[in-house]
């Protein structure tokens, strides 16, 4: 690191420390100086001075999500909480950095900063601003992309996180590979990929490593079709996930007003259930089509 950034982070006297911490309107720098105290080797918590950014980062993952869920329910009072959890990972991640001498939290917004600038030429320079947001993002991509071969990272798949939840990941993937010409021509194409994926997992047997590798083979089949259906994979799957969940409980419901829990009840008994409730969903009339959607053999079916 420079002097400048040494000196950026050189610890305040304990008196300032204190009156910074335990004073609202702080902004930002009470924020980092509370991190800075926390990791204090003498006089710091015990729990956070072990941390390092292995450790941290699964807790980062998991804001980032927390902020998609309040998004979802839009719930604005918890997104600002998620979003300020959010905001203290950075700060956690620049104090280790400063720590080891790698970066800081000011040498990390300089970074965000100058590459919103050179990625929006037609903002902040001399470039024509009157394109479509297609067209934008295409100018988007082609400079990522020689950022990359700035980086040395010039393949074409190269720096596609590999911390992305998986059927996100695939559909990146997928999306750059697109670009240079390697895909289906068709939906219909994708269809015929997925028939043979599916012979082919039911061809793999008893066998558990091909069976893995096959189902594999079918869910990329499947992500490569939600894109041709320009369908997010994530969050179709979000939204199943939120439908099963919403009908299950109201199979519960159901059987909790008979006395009984849901591993007291027969299968039968929770099938009708369950499509007792799709079919009040239909009649209310908030999810038109979704009596059709059967889920034969057994409530724990998708549909």
């Amino acid at each position: 690191m420079t002097d400048d950034t040494s000196s950026r982070t050189r610890p305040l006297p304990r008196e300032e420390s204190d009156a910074l911490c335990l004073t609202r309107g702080g902004g930002i720098a009470r924020l980092r100086e509370i991190m800075r105290r926390l990791r204090d080797p003498e006089s710091g918590c015990p729990w956070d001075i072990t941390q390092d950014f292995a450790s941290i980062a699964p807790y980062t993952i998991e804001e980032a999500y927390e902020v998609a869920d309040a998004i979802a329910r839009s719930d604005m009072r918890d997104l600002e909480g998620e979003l300020g959890d959010l905001l203290l990972q950075v700060v956690y991640h620049g104090q280790m950095g400063a720590e080891g001498g790698h970066f800081d939290f000011d040498s990390i917004v300089e970074r965000i900063a100058d590459k919103m600038v050179a990625r929006h030429p037609h903002v902040f320079g001399g470039e024509d601003r009157d394109k479509s947001a297609e067209e934008q993002m295409r100018d988007w991509e082609r400079l990522k992309a020689a950022e990359r071969v700035g980086k040395g990272a010039g393949g074409v798949l190269d720096d596609v996180a590999l911390a992305l939840p998986a059927l996100t990941r695939a559909l990146k993937l997928q999306k750059r590979a697109a670009r240079v010409g390697f895909d289906w021509d068709d939906p219909a194409a994708v269809t015929d990929k997925i028939r043979e994926e599916i012979d082919e997992l039911a061809a793999a047997g008893t066998d558990m490593a091909k069976r893995e590798e096959e189902f594999g083979d079918l869910l990329f089949a499947l992500v490569n079709l939600a894109r041709h259906l320009d369908i997010d994979p994530e969050e179709a799957l979000r939204r199943a996930n939120d439908k099963f969940t919403r009908r299950f409980r109201h199979v519960e419901a159901a059987l909790a007003a008979t006395g009984r829990r849901p591993e007291e009840a027969t299968l039968a008994e929770m099938e009708a259930l369950w499509q007792a409730t799709k079919e009040s969903e239909r009649m209310a009339g908030d999810r038109p089509g979704e009596a059709e959607d059967a889920a034969p053999g057994g409530c724990g079916r998708g549909g």
